[in-house]
C-alpha cells in the first residue's frame, strides 16, 4: 500500500430496492467492482424502495434481519436473482430465502411481523431522498451520485474513475 492509498476502504453506497429488475442487472457491476477492488474498495446496500413495489420494504426489512444474521450480501443476492418470485410471494417468499441460506427463517418472520428493522430502512430512504435519490440502483462515491434508474451504462466506468483517483496509481 503506498502512501497515497487511504488505509479505510473506499465506500461505495448503493441504493437498491430488493423487487427493482434494474437493481438485479446491477449485480453484475457489483461482482465486477468487487472483483476489481477487492476490500479496497466497500459495497454498502442502501435501501431506497419504491412505492410502486408492493413487497419491497418489507425485503428491505428482511435483508436487515440477514445482515443480523451475517448473511447480508448472499440474501439480498438471492432476493434480487428472483424478483418476480418475490412479487408473487411477498413475505413469505422472503422467510423462504432465508430457508434456503441456512438462515433462522422463523427469526425473519419474526422480523417481518415486529418490524424491528423498519428505522434502518426509514432512514436509508430519508437519506436517500435528502440527497436527491429518485429511483434505484443508485450509486453514491466520494460524495458523488450516479443515478442507474434510467441508464446503467457508462456507470461502472465511473465508478472505477472515481475509485482509481481515491486510491491511487497502484489500482489493478
Amino acid at each position: 500500500m503506498s502512501d497515497s492509498t487511504p488505509a479505510r476502504p473506499v465506500v461505495l453506497d448503493i441504493w437498491c430496492e430488493l423487487q427493482c429488475p434494474d437493481c438485479r442487472s446491477a449485480l453484475a457491476d457489483v461482482h465486477a467492482l468487487r472483483a476489481r477492488y477487492g476490500d479496497r474498495l466497500e459495497p454498502r446496500l442502501r435501501h431506497f424502495p419504491l412505492e410502486k413495489h408492493r413487497h419491497a420494504f418489507a425485503a428491505a426489512q428482511a435483508a436487515e434481519e440477514a445482515v443480523e444474521q451475517g448473511q447480508g450480501w448472499p440474501y439480498v443476492e438471492a432476493v434480487l436473482a428472483r424478483t418476480d418470485d418475490l412479487a408473487a410471494g411477498g413475505e413469505s417468499f422472503l422467510v423462504e430465502i432465508a430457508g434456503e441460506l441456512g438462515l433462522d427463517a422463523e427469526e425473519f418472520d419474526t422480523a417481518l411481523i415486529d418490524g424491528r428493522h423498519m428505522l434502518i430502512v426509514d432512514a436509508d430512504q430519508a437519506e436517500g431522498k435528502a440527497i436527491g435519490v429518485t429511483g434505484t440502483p443508485t450509486y453514491v462515491i466520494d460524495g458523488e451520485r450516479l443515478d442507474g434508474g434510467k441508464s446503467q451504462d457508462g456507470l461502472r466506468e465511473r465508478i472505477e474513475e472515481i475509485a482509481d483517483r481515491l486510491l491511487g496509481d497502484d489500482a489493478p
